[in-house]
């Protein structure tokens, strides 16, 4: 009896051997993205060790900081008012004298429906508080694929999202990569969208209050302190994986801080 072949994802070689840093645009400054900022600081300093060349990230947020961003964010008392972009990217680059860069506005199509300028990166991750805002990141990857051949190709979508005590993280490519003949794997050159897996979920948790706090003991109501913080090291260690093996057997999972539960998605 023949045994059925374990599915994988093989990375793709551009992220694995190259020349130039990988571009990555991290959207979402908040309660999970100021956290997964700090963890792609320490995936680009272990990348540089290894003989990488590392990251360049480029941060979107159009808020400010505010008294109940304190404590459960990554931001203190002396930056509030300030963009949270730049009082994140500002501190990473004196922590590593890196020179990421900030961004004030958010990641969405113009007035005239172009593209928004550095638009195109070859990672893109999402730490959004919304559907419609993951739906419009679809919407523009989709069409960012269309222009092949050019500088900072996307390649892959990571998107992290949660309730108060729940959440998941989803991996997704853009459209298909390469894949290398395997014997013993069946390769996997797709990954799904989250929208497109699971568009009808996202649809339904739509009517969700995403009313902004006013304190942070209103914020703890809307999400738990350290759902975004364990959701983050999980996700984070899913890209790690990617460069470090060069494959993934899994996708994303979901998460549940209440019951202490994960449940590994696998690739299909």
């Amino acid at each position: 009896m023949e045994t059925a072949k374990t599915a994988v994802h093989f990375t793709d070689n551009e992220l694995l051997c190259p020349t130039n840093p990988i571009s990555v645009n991290l959207i979402g400054a908040g309660g999970t993205g100021s956290k997964v900022l700090t963890a792609l600081m320490e995936i680009n300093e272990s990348l540089i060790a290894l003989g990488h060349p590392g990251l360049q990230v480029r941060l979107w947020d159009d808020d400010v900081i505010t008294s109940a961003n304190l404590g459960r964010q990554r931001f203190f008392e002396c930056e509030t008012g300030l963009y949270k972009s730049v009082a994140l990217i500002n501190r990473i680059n004196r922590c590593i004298g890196s020179n990421w860069k900030a961004e004030t506005g958010k990641f969405e199509k113009e007035s005239f429906g172009q593209l928004p300028e550095n638009a195109r990166a070859t990672i893109t991750i999402t730490c959004v508080d919304n559907v419609q805002a993951r739906f419009g990141v679809a919407e523009i990857l989709k069409e960012a694929s269309y222009r092949r051949h050019y500088h900072d190709e996307p390649k892959y979508w990571l998107d992290f999202g949660n309730r108060q005590n729940t959440g998941q993280v989803l991996l997704s490519t853009i459209g298909e990569i390469k894949q290398p003949f395997s014997e013993k794997y069946r390769t996997v050159a797709s990954l799904p969208f989250i929208t497109e897996e699971y568009g009808e979920l996202l649809k339904q948790s739509e009517q969700e209050d995403n009313t902004p706090s006013c304190s942070l003991a209103e914020a703890l109501e809307h999400q738990d302190l350290f759902i975004n913080s364990s959701l983050t090291q999980m996700g984070c260690s899913l890209l790690w994986n990617l460069f470090r093996r060069g494959m993934t057997e899994y996708k994303g999972f979901f998460h549940n801080l209440k019951d202490f539960r994960t449940h590994p998605i696998k690739v299909a």
